[in-house]
């Protein structure tokens, strides 16, 4: 039985246990991509429902926001379904008053195993000027799934700009240092963490 398993899908280890594909579905999308393919973006108003006391945008409905932005992304990565794992770092850097055009744009940043990190970039539009502001940004991930919500692996990430090189190379940073706060990573294994240090 086992070699009949092994001769129609592919075994794939993780921390948490194995999961497995069947080669077909993880040849069949299994080519490397780049950024832009994923790229998402949302833009929309916001509205007297949506404010709190100042008349700003409330930051949980911002973070749903950025949460439908993400999963789009990592689903047009993957093409698989996609939940959220963890986010990872949001910033609040500037508030969103009523009436605002608010864009958040989203990008898979890296893929991994089974999970892509998405980085998110929010912009408001000055109602007069057109000017483009940043305001906030956030990193989520996501794990790619089958139908029963196991993991399944995703497209390997080309990064093509500079931006996002830089992106790629603190994608993998972020990670063991996330690995290493959960205990699953020995600090000493964290090469590209350590290299901060040295």
């Amino acid at each position: 039985m086992l070699g009949c398993l092994l001769k129609n899908y592919k075994i794939y280890p993780e921390k948490s246990g194995f999961f497995i594909c069947s080669n077909y579905l993880c040849k069949k999308s299994m080519s490397p991509k780049h950024p832009s393919e994923s790229l998402t973006i949302l833009t929309d108003l916001v509205l007297p429902s949506e404010t709190n006391p100042l008349n700003n945008l409330f930051g949980g409905e911002l973070l749903a926001r950025m949460d439908r932005a993400a999963s789009i992304a990592a689903r047009r990565h993957s093409r698989r379904i996609t939940v959220t794992a963890s986010v990872n770092h949001v910033a609040f850097n500037k508030s969103i008053p009523l009436g605002s055009v608010v864009t958040v744009e989203a990008k898979v940043s890296r893929a991994f195993t089974s999970s892509m990190e998405i980085y998110l970039d929010v912009w408001i539009e000055d109602r007069e000027s057109g000017i483009r502001t940043k305001a906030n940004e956030a990193i989520y991930t996501f794990v790619a799934v089958n139908e029963t919500g196991n993991p399944v692996p995703v497209p390997q990430l080309i990064p093509e700009t500079e931006e996002e090189k830089a992106r790629f190379d603190a994608a993998l940073r972020r990670k063991q240092l996330s690995l290493v706060l959960a205990g699953k990573m020995n600090p000493h294994d964290a090469t590209e963490l350590k290299a901060l240090f040295v």
